[in-house]
């Protein structure tokens, strides 16, 4: 049952994570995401969870401010799909605590890590969450060691780039007065 895409996109459109399991051109790509996200967007809470697009079946679920999207072949099981997009939330959810949409603009590399681990080429590869759990962990624990041997386990490299960008917005303020 291998996905076409699986797509995070927002309550107002935006799109969060995009990951493509087939090729396409960007112009494609876009356009997709755009249609799917009118398309989705634009239904009622109690309608169903499943919607034809072209040749995809597209699956998608909401939680809180954020609808998790994918696309399908025709022929694939939905119900599957929509499994696999609950055991996503719920690796998210243990990962960050009680995962929020700022979680995923803010860390979208561990958000990706997290899907590389559980979907490659489409198809659902781990579904146990304590396996991904781990993995992130290892990973996290690897970035310590590589951070303590360049000399940055000291710097908090969000807070420098929160505070960059706000000396940068300061900075136009002061211009367009």
């Amino acid at each position: 049952m291998p996905a076409k895409y699986i797509a995070l996109v927002s309550r107002q459109g935006k799109l969060r994570l995009a990951k493509w399991y087939t090729t396409l051109s960007p112009k494609e790509k876009t356009k997709t995401i755009k249609e799917v996200s009118q398309l989705v967007l634009a239904r009622r809470p109690k309608q169903c969870n499943f919607v034809e697009h072209k040749d995809t079946k597209v699956v998608y679920r909401k939680y809180a401010s954020l609808y998790f999207i994918a696309g399908i072949g025709l022929d694939d099981n939905e119900l599957l799909m929509l499994e696999i997009i609950h055991r996503y939330v719920e690796v998210l959810d243990r990962f960050f605590g009680n995962v929020c949409e700022l979680d995923l603009i803010f860390h979208f590399q561990k958000a990706y890590f997290i899907l590389d681990e559980m979907v490659m080429a489409g198809e659902l590869q781990e579904a146990s969450k304590k396996t991904v759990l781990r993995c992130l962990a290892q990973q996290d624990e690897a970035e310590a060691v590589e951070y303590a041997e360049r000399g940055w386990a000291d710097i908090n490299l969000e807070g420098v780039a929160r505070t960059a960008l706000l000396t940068v917005q300061e900075f136009k303020q002061s211009f367009s007065r």
